[in-house]
């Protein structure tokens, strides 16, 4: 048998994804090796702190808890072990530029019902139950043939024996190819309203509903099937709960160690370059970074241009996240909260046409407080409020814009958002922009989910987990099958690592020689 040193994985980047990746690794007996260049684990899902506030740095809920919970699984435990989850109902609460305020209720019935109340004459209720039973159609599709496989395009979905099936015809069929979100959307849904806040449900994966393919409105079903659950810690709270996971399954954590280089020969995946010039061989990898990043500046060469070439890909949007401690709540606000643009045509066109911010943006609203009372002081908010914004262009420099957009933003939460004294309210601040994204997190152009599903045929595909160009080497994270967002990181991870599994290339540890799991705790650097 072959040394262990040589049959070890290495997993780059310890986000969701690689976490995931990691815990399912080792517990089908692997031997794990994370690299991480940050000094803590869980990539955007970290946390803020200051004067007596918390804030969930990047994501604010847990979507789809089955894809957590088949992580728990590989290792024999149950999620409700790990995390204390408590499903929020109404999932948001939408605040519209006329004044009108709506309610999205996890119950399609009694969602139905509101709409007649709210846009009365309309049959929007009936129109909501219809669009909900095609998004159940197209989650069902999702879950037969694109969800937990390492699908790279429509030839991985459906093969060529089975192109003729009637079952799969019809499938083809109702993913509506060459239809847009948008387009769909407002095909069941004659209030604009209403339109709107069900375009945002593609704004999981940081596109446009006007540019993205209408096989994405799976994702309201599977918004209100499983529910939208905020666990407490907040979303920290997950990456700690796969953190402790991996280590009792004796996973190894390098951390503060960048990777400079991945190591080929013979077309085939050797080892890593630390940022330090340590060479560590390794047998296979699954790459957590950024995949476009990963094959321009850790691989290069023809394999890395190759890659660039195969689809053009282009950087999803960014955001400005400003975390504001408040010294008095808003009691109208529930925990999640959309303050919509004034025209959502307009607001898309300046973030993914012009590249530039939108002048009347949709802002998302966390207010944790409701759910978490520590959160926040007595008495006080800790108000997490992120605006999508373009990715970085060249001429960006978000010092010089930041304090106008800030303007901008406050200024619509007082207009649209029923808070017309936030700034007086304001006791503690800080401030996340595209730039820092890019600079914490090493992601192309800044991008806060990987790659845009811009397309209406292929807009949903991103970069297969498996590499058709480099043996050993597999894909994991917001820029890789099947996309961004807490849920399909996390598949993505688990994806990964169960083709890695099904292609042998490495062996497992034998009973005796598996790793002692590792003390429990924080991360700390090896």
């Amino acid at each position: 048998m072959r040394s262990s040193k040589a049959e070890r994985v290495g997993i780059i980047g310890g986000g969701l994804g690689g976490l995931a990746a990691a815990c399912t690794l080792a517990a089908r007996g692997y031997a794990v090796t994370v690299f991480e260049r940050n000094g803590w684990l869980g990539g955007k899902a970290t946390t803020v702190w200051g004067a007596g506030f918390r804030f969930d740095a990047g994501p604010t809920i847990v979507t789809i808890p089955s894809v957590l919970r088949r992580v728990f699984a590989e290792a024999g435990r149950r999620l409700e072990d790990h995390l204390d989850l408590t499903r929020l109902d109404p999932q948001w609460r939408c605040f519209f530029d006329d004044g009108s305020v709506l309610d999205l209720l996890q119950d399609p019935k009694r969602m139905a019902a509101g709409l007649d109340r709210f846009s009365p004459g309309t049959n929007s209720g009936r129109g909501y139950l219809d669009f909900q039973r095609l998004s159940q159609r197209l989650n069902d599709i999702s879950q037969r043939h694109f969800f937990h496989k390492p699908i790279g395009g429509l030839t991985d979905m459906f093969d060529l024996r089975s192109s003729f099936d009637p079952k799969v015809l019809g499938d083809v069929l109702a993913m509506r190819l060459g239809r847009s979100v948008a387009g769909t959307v407002r095909s069941f849904m004659p209030d604009p309203r209403v339109a709107q806040m069900m375009d945002h449900f593609t704004q999981y994966v940081g596109s446009s509903p006007y540019g993205s393919p209408a096989v994405l409105c799976g994702i309201a079903h599977m918004q209100t099937d499983e529910g939208i659950w905020y666990p407490r810690g907040g979303t920290r709270a997950v990456p700690v709960a796969l953190e402790k996971l991996a280590r009792e399954l004796g996973v190894e954590f390098r951390a503060d160690t960048g990777i400079a280089k991945v190591l080929v020969q013979g077309g085939a995946v050797t080892g890593v370059r630390t940022d330090q010039g340590v060479e560590i061989p390794l047998r296979a990898i699954i790459a957590n970074s950024d995949s476009v990043r990963t094959h321009r500046d850790l691989i290069g060469g023809s394999v890395g241009a190759r890659f660039e070439r195969r689809r053009g890909y282009e950087a999803a949007c960014s955001g400005v996240v400003l975390y504001l401690g408040l010294n008095r709540r808003y009691g109208h606000l529930a925990h999640h909260d959309f303050v919509f643009s004034r025209d959502p045509r307009e607001e898309f066109e300046w973030i993914y046409k012009k590249g530039e911010p939108a002048p009347d943006p949709t802002c998302y609203l966390a207010a944790t407080r409701c759910t978490e009372p520590g959160t926040a002081p007595a008495g006080g908010e800790a108000l997490y409020v992120l605006v999508h914004t373009p990715y970085l262009r060249p001429h960006h420099d978000w010092k010089r814009m930041l304090p106008a957009y800030r303007k901008v933003i406050l200024g619509k939460l007082r207009r649209s958002g029923g808070m017309p004294d936030i700034e007086e309210r304001i006791v503690f601040e800080s401030v996340l922009t595209p730039q820092d994204i890019q600079d914490r997190y090493q992601v192309l152009n800044g991008a806060i989910y990987g790659l845009a599903s811009h397309g209406r045929f292929l807009g949903a595909f991103k970069p297969g987990n498996r590499s058709p160009d480099l043996k050993g080497l597999y894909l994991a994270g917001g820029a890789a099958h099947p996309g961004p967002g807490m849920p399909m990181v996390l598949m993505s991870g688990w994806i990964a690592a169960d083709a890695l599994d099904k292609d042998g290339a490495v062996e497992r540890q034998p009973e005796g020689e598996r790793a002692s799991p590792a003390p429990r705790g924080e991360l700390v650097a090896a």
